[in-house]
């Protein structure tokens, strides 16, 4: 069969290879792949910057934004031929951490869990994958490839999660207003998300026209963009920051008004020097109960709420969020990003 793999830290070593058949040792579910959707960390992979493949192989298998089909299951499993499926990517590590060991593998403690297609296990850009049934996900088949969005969806699902949970903290916590900065498949789906929460929900981004806009419109949010500076008397009560770039994040920081949570959800390239006022950002943090939390992948359970949240969405307008489908033999397009990019989706089934 054949399988997108890498090199992993040579850059440009990607390509498409015969490979053989997926192990036992990866699951009893057998799974033909429909769709893969393509994100900023396969294109890291693929420039060299990381990546680790299985042990005592040279080549990895990326990618981990997966739907498929089941074509045979174990008896009592849990799975039928014919489901949809979406694979969990990470793996507990295998001492476990306290973590790992509660079924909180996306809060490793000693940093040994793997992770399909980006850490010590094959990904899911293959025609054939196998999925052990406990780190795999039905979903409703009448998704369609907007199936792929299950996976950064439960990125989301988990940072709204804990957003809620700090919240409780203060018993009278009513949060009102929402800013999301950066308009890409994350900041799309934290909107989204937002708006079924019913808050009232901006969306900050560079892009001045076009579809983001339409989209954020769409959901019945507000779309900014321009400079951050200019919403500075918006003081939203929740800020999920999902651009990374670094002038942005400490400017969301600075943005919310007290009990102010910010989630930043979004990975920095660093390198990038700033001037910051610690004393005064301390000082406004301290006086107005503010928090700051990183969050970063997700387990079962946020993959299961992630996938209701997408079904309870508009069926058109999630279908918008997916700009390109490309073949599995035109893998290269699906890396490059073009003007309008939203979700580019590599399509298993387009021969």
């Amino acid at each position: 069969m054949q399988a997108l793999t890498i090199v992993p830290s040579v850059a440009d070593s990607a390509r498409l290879a015969d490979v053989p058949e997926p192990p036992i040792a990866d699951g009893p579910i057998l799974a033909r792949m429909l769709a893969l959707g393509v994100c900023g960390t396969d294109r890291e992979l693929v420039s060299g910057r990381y990546g680790v493949a299985p042990e005592s192989q040279d080549a990895l298998v990326i990618g981990h934004e997966s739907l498929a089909r089941v074509i045979e299951a174990p008896d009592g499993c849990g799975f039928s031929s014919g489901d949809h499926v979406v694979g969990i990517v990470r793996r507990p590590d295998p001492v476990p951490c306290a973590s790992c060991a509660a079924g909180e593998w996306d809060m490793c403690r000693n940093g040994l869990y793997t992770e399909r297609g980006i850490k010590g296990r094959h990904g899911f850009a293959a025609e054939r994958i196998r999925l052990e049934p406990e780190f795999a996900v039905r979903v409703d088949p009448q998704l369609g490839l907007t199936a792929v969005l299950v996976e950064p969806a439960s990125v989301i699902a988990k940072a709204w999660e804990q957003i809620e949970r700090i919240g409780s903290r203060a018993a009278a916590w009513a949060p009102q207003k929402v800013l999301v900065t950066g308009a890409g498949p994350i900041g799309l789906l934290a909107a989204m998300m937002s708006v079924q929460r019913g808050l009232e929900t901006h969306v900050f981004d560079r892009t001045s026209d076009g579809l983001k806009p339409r989209l954020v419109d769409d959901l019945g949010a507000r779309y900014h963009t321009g400079e951050l500076s200019s919403l500075a008397d918006l003081k939203p009560d929740v800020v999920i920051e999902c651009t990374g770039a670094s002038a942005v994040v400490l400017e969301a920081i600075e943005l919310t008004g007290p009990l102010g949570i910010t989630c930043l959800a979004g990975v920095s390239s660093g390198g990038h020097a700033l001037n910051l006022d610690v004393g005064l950002l301390n000082r406004t943090m301290v006086l107005e109960n503010d928090v700051v939390f990183g969050t970063v992948n997700a387990n079962r359970r946020h993959y299961e709420n992630a996938a209701a949240s997408l079904a309870r969405a508009d069926a058109t307008w999630r279908s918008r969020l997916i700009t390109r489908r490309v073949p599995l033999w035109q893998w290269r397009d699906a890396l490059r990003r073009e003007p309008g990019d939203v979700k580019v989706v590599i399509d298993f089934e387009n021969r």
